[in-house]
């Protein structure tokens, strides 16, 4: 690093300290007021600082905290922090010794850096419980780094098929409605045949119980991106409708299923420099078929923003698109209010065909036990209450969904968000790779705007490598997938031709 960055490094922590001194204070008068009004805060008892940084989590932190305190020796205060550099604020906070966080709430991808700073500590269960029993698989891996855990998985986010049930309900009766004309129309003819023949009586309009139309709307749900087009081409849509399938393209959230199953990025725990693979046959397939949906449904990036697209889902105008998993309670808000008329329903994310799956992309926000606080084992305990003991009231008092595998939703839609959870790839925490994410984002809208895949994701690919080896890298291309195909296909219709030509020639 050179003499200026040294500087600018220094002064940045420096800043940084004074903030933190400053937020401390600010600290201290929130703790004052919960001490006022909640008994449990006060009293001859060691204090454990919970930071966080999601005013949504207060309630339900506040909440938490006044449980635990009353059964335990010690008091435990959330203090709501703010500010773009707060990992910063925690080292300054516990390098200064005051006040400073005993646990804190992180996202996983910025558990290395907590880690390698000193401010996370393998977790310490007081009791014999299983880790694996207690948490999903995803949110453990997410929580894991160089084999270890050092965070308790807290609630997470990703995404998943959002549709209008109602819209399905019907497509779904009159389907079933055509099939009973035909078999009744089939067995009208077949008594005809036999000379049965009976005097004309009103037709009956056959009556379908909700298990046969729930069971067929499962199945007009589209399994793949080849499913979704079929449906967009026979769909007869009612007048509201404007779209089948529509989601913020411009956006690596809602983007990422795509390719999430093509790729590696660190492996299993998301921290392994040696497990990189970005440029692959099948990633460039994946692409190419993200590519082919903007012709087939024409999303203008220009006009389109993640709230634009479930207004329009609100409204009806839309029967298909990609969400996460806080539209729950947008819809259910909605619904209370009269602005949503319609069911919706929650399903996983469609895999581009028959052999390729899909897998969305996933955040988990952890409990993370500073390293330099000085009751951790207190600090292990309640950081075990506050994630798998007290989590059945997450959802209602923050809007937040458990990581927690016993956690018990109370909702379909918030259950298959689950589900969607446990096929979902982490977000790797790998230091030099923190930019994959603006970079991937960027060949996602290349692509959709014409790019070629190929050459899209071999830059992205020499570009991560040369970050993670520190020197000039360059990938071996990978023959065209789409010249490939066309060639096949070329050569199928000569082989065709020349086999007629040479039966005409028998002839």
């Amino acid at each position: 690093m050179g003499f200026k960055k040294r500087l600018a490094a220094a002064l940045l922590l420096a800043a940084v300290a004074f903030l933190t001194f400053g937020i401390a204070r600010s600290g201290m008068q929130v703790s004052e007021k919960q001490e006022e009004k909640f008994p449990a805060f006060t009293g001859e008892k060691d204090t454990l600082y919970l930071w966080y940084t999601d005013e949504a989590l207060t309630s339900y932190l506040t909440s938490a905290a006044v449980t635990y305190n009353e059964n335990h020796d010690v008091r435990i205060v959330p203090v709501l922090q703010s500010g773009p550099e707060y990992l910063e604020q925690i080292n300054a906070a516990s390098l200064s010794g005051e006040e400073l966080p005993d646990l804190y709430i992180l996202s996983h991808d910025s558990l290395e850096k907590a880690y390698l700073a000193g401010l996370a500590e393998e977790v310490r269960l007081r009791e014999r419980t299983s880790l694996r029993d207690t948490y999903r698989d995803t949110g453990l891996s997410a929580a894991t780094y160089q084999g270890k855990v050092i965070g308790y998985p807290f609630y997470f986010e990703t995404s998943a098929l959002l549709y209008n049930k109602t819209y399905l309900e019907d497509l779904a009766e009159s389907r079933l409605q055509a099939e009973a004309d035909i078999a009744a129309g089939e067995e009208a003819q077949q008594q005809a045949d036999a000379g049965n023949v009976t005097q004309d009586t009103a037709e009956e309009t056959p009556s379908f119980s909700d298990e046969e139309i729930e069971a067929r709307v499962q199945e007009l749900i589209p399994k793949t991106l080849e499913d979704m087009k079929t449906f967009a081409d026979s769909y007869d849509a009612p007048e509201a409708v404007e779209g089948v399938f529509k989601w913020d393209v411009t956006d690596i959230f809602y983007n990422y299923f795509f390719i999430g199953n093509a790729i590696e990025m660190g492996g299993a725990a998301g921290d392994d420099i040696s497990q990189i693979d970005i440029y692959n046959l099948n990633a460039i397939r994946n692409m190419r078929a993200y590519e082919e949906l903007n012709q087939f449904f024409s999303i203008d990036t220009s006009e389109i923003s993640y709230e634009s697209v479930i207004h329009e889902f609100m409204e009806g105008r839309q029967v298909f698109t990609v969400a996460t998993s806080d539209v729950v309670g947008t819809l259910e808000q909605a619904e209370e209010d009269g602005s949503f008329p319609y069911e919706y329903g929650i399903a996983l994310l469609p895999d581009i065909d028959a052999d390729r799956e899909t897998k969305p992309l996933s955040m988990t926000q952890c409990v993370v036990v500073n390293g330099y606080g000085t009751h951790q084992e207190d600090a292990n305990d309640f950081a075990f209450f506050l994630t798998a003991g007290y989590n059945e009231s997450l959802y209602a008092r923050s809007g937040k969904v458990s990581a927690a595998r016993d956690a018990d939703y109370g909702n379909e839609a918030l259950s298959m968000f689950a589900e969607a959870y446990d096929n979902s790839v982490a977000m790797p925490k790998m230091i030099e790779t923190s930019n994959f994410w603006v970079l991937l984002e960027r060949v996602f809208s290349q692509v959709w705007n014409g790019t070629d895949a190929n050459d899209a994701l071999k830059e992205l690919s020499e570009q991560i490598m040369q970050q993670v080896t520190g020197r000039e890298y360059e990938e071996v291309y990978i023959e065209d997938v789409q010249e490939e195909t066309d060639v096949e296909y070329l050569d199928e219709e000569y082989y065709t031709e020349e086999a007629q030509k040479e039966g005409q020639a028998e002839e």
